[in-house]
């Protein structure tokens, strides 16, 4: 094995790291922009932004999970399928959660009621990324996908 094919092999672990923390900062930045309670249009406007781009952006890495990371982890790893199926329970969660969350900003919902959303979404998210990074990011290490980390984790 060649040092390129190592370092691609190894990246899929830093790939899952990077695109967490960007999530992470993603939901800090939405409800920032929601504690700042600056009334007027282009706050609203702001918050829809936040909102909505936060939400397309844990979708999208969780479909991309879903469809393209899992099967794989669970070709390579079958031991790990009871594993997989409850990241996959918490995804169907978090959707839930996130389509709430997008009903109250269309809504334009109290910035009560939106941070009670945010703090749902934020909570079983941390919960989701420790575990999946508690149970794969070793696996990711040594894992075989060609890939391009936009389509297995989402575009951000």
């Amino acid at each position: 094995m060649t040092e390129r094919e190592t370092t691609r092999l190894v990246a899929w672990s830093r790939e899952l790291r990077r695109v967490h923390h960007q999530l992470r900062e993603a939901l800090r930045v939405t409800r920032a922009s929601l504690a700042d309670g600056t009334p007027g249009e282009a706050a609203t406007r702001d918050l829809l932004l936040y909102c909505h781009g936060f939400c397309a952006a844990l979708d999208g890495h969780h479909q991309g999970e879903d469809r393209t990371l899992f099967p794989a982890i669970a070709r390579a790893h079958p031991e790990l399928r009871p594993v997989l199926r409850a990241l996959e329970q918490d995804h169907s969660m978090i959707a839930h959660l996130l389509t709430g969350l997008r009903a109250a900003v269309d809504r334009a919902a109290p910035p009560e009621e939106l941070d009670q959303h945010l703090e749902g979404v934020a909570a079983i998210m941390e919960n989701h990324f420790r575990y999946e990074e508690r149970q794969l990011l070793a696996v990711l290490e040594t894992l075989e996908l060609a890939a391009e980390p936009g389509e297995v984790l989402g575009p951000l």
